[in-house]
């Protein structure tokens, strides 16, 4: 369970990479997802570039993310996405609603 120390703590680094662009390095589908995620599946991990950014910001280089709104066109190297904030899995029994950076196809 994340408390809401920890996600009150991970907001800085979510607000730092709002809106940011890259580019797909490499993909995979997941189609036997773990627990707690079969209601997604199947559904796309990307390794995404992401360029140099301002001074200070947190997470320059790459990230691995969950693709979101796309098509089996936006599956290739090199296809351009912006990271977005999304929920990432069902709420908590606390009704706590968890949310973390995914990214879309530009």
């Amino acid at each position: 369970m994340n408390s809401p120390v920890k996600i009150w703590r991970n907001q800085k680094y979510i607000a730092s990479m709002l809106g940011r662009e890259g580019a797909i390095v490499s993909w995979t589908v997941i189609r036997v997802p773990p627990g707690g995620f079969s209601n997604l599946a199947p559904y796309p991990v990307v390794v995404v570039d992401l360029p140099a950014g301002k001074a200070g910001l947190v997470g320059d280089g790459r990230i691995t993310a969950q693709l979101v709104d796309w098509t089996e066109s936006d599956l290739a190297v090199g296809k351009r996405v912006r990271v977005v904030v999304r929920r990432i899995s069902e709420p908590t029994t606390e009704g706590i609603i968890p949310y973390g950076i995914k990214v879309k196809p530009v």
